[in-house]
C-alpha cells in the first residue's frame, strides 16, 4: 500500500491538494489531527479511505483521540499527541503503542517532522505540518509510507513549497 500521512493542516486544504497532485494516488490517507476541517471536506479532496484523529484544535468533532488500524499486516497507533506530552518526548507515546501491540506510532502536534526507526520493534513518526511548519527552514512536510504484507514498512519524509491559500 502507498499511504500518505499528514497532520496539522489547520483548514488550509490547498497544500493537501498540492501534495496529491505531486504523488501517485495513495491507497489511503492518515491525518493526525488539527485538520480544523470535517471528514467530508477531506474526502472532497481525497479519493481513497481516510483515517483521522482529533487534535487539540479540532473543536466540536466526533473524531477519536486515538485510533489503531492494521494496514497490510502493520498495526498502527495514531494520535495527535497532545495527551502523550509529545512536545517534551515520545516515551509515553511509545509505551502506549507497545501496550497495544503496534509496530508503528504516529503523532502530530509539534509541527516538526520526525522519524525514529532505531527500534526494530517500533517506528515512531510525525509528518510535521502541511500548513505551519516549525522546523528549521519552515517548509511544509508530509510522510509517504509503503507497506507490503509480511515486510517492515518504509517511510520517506517529503517537503512542499509553501502555499497558504485556504482554497
Amino acid at each position: 500500500m502507498n499511504i500518505l500521512i499528514v497532520s496539522d493542516t489547520h483548514g488550509y486544504d490547498s497544500n493537501l491538494k498540492q501534495v496529491l497532485s505531486k504523488i501517485d494516488q495513495p491507497d489511503c490517507v492518515i491525518h493526525l489531527g488539527d485538520s480544523e476541517s470535517t471528514v467530508e471536506n477531506i474526502h472532497s479532496v481525497v479519493n481513497c479511505p481516510v483515517y483521522m484523529v482529533a487534535g487539540n484544535c479540532d473543536y466540536f468533532t466526533r473524531l477519536p483521540l486515538t485510533r489503531i488500524e492494521e494496514l497490510d499486516g502493520c498495526r498502527i497507533f495514531m494520535t495527535h499527541g497532545h495527551y502523550y506530552y509529545v512536545s517534551v518526548g515520545i516515551r509515553d507515546l511509545a509505551e502506549e503503542a507497545r501496550t497495544n501491540g503496534c509496530s508503528v506510532a504516529m503523532f502530530g502536534h509539534t509541527h516538526r517532522p520526525f522519524l525514529d526507526e532505531s527500534d526494530p520493534e517500533l517506528t515512531i513518526l510525525n509528518p510535521g505540518s502541511l500548513s505551519f511548519p516549525r522546523q528549521e527552514g519552515r517548509v511544509p512536510s508530509y510522510i509517504l509510507m509503503k507497506t507490503e504484507d509480511g515486510k517492515r514498512p518504509s517511510f520517506q519524509i517529503c517537503y512542499l513549497e509553501k502555499n497558504l491559500s485556504k482554497k
